[in-house]
């Protein structure tokens, strides 16, 4: 099992300037509001710019989604 209690720092250099990437992803997740949808570069729940894709090698869980929120908001 991988440890990722410390990649939701790093993991956030993903959310940003990664359009084309993301819009080829099966699924991303929204770190603000917690929901994970089919690619978007804005999430389409609450408008917010705080999406990660799977092409960033994290996990797209709420787990992981709950801990990046934590940290940058």
């Amino acid at each position: 099992m991988i440890d990722y209690t410390i990649d939701y720092i790093k993991a956030h250099e993903f959310s940003a300037g990664h359009r084309k990437r993301l819009l080829q992803d099966r699924k991303c997740g929204c770190f603000y509001c917690l929901k994970i949808f089919a690619p978007k570069a804005i999430c389409p729940y609450c408008g917010i710019d705080s999406v990660i894709g799977e092409h960033s090698g994290y996990p797209i869980t709420r787990e992981f989604l709950e801990q990046m929120r934590q940290y940058w908001f």
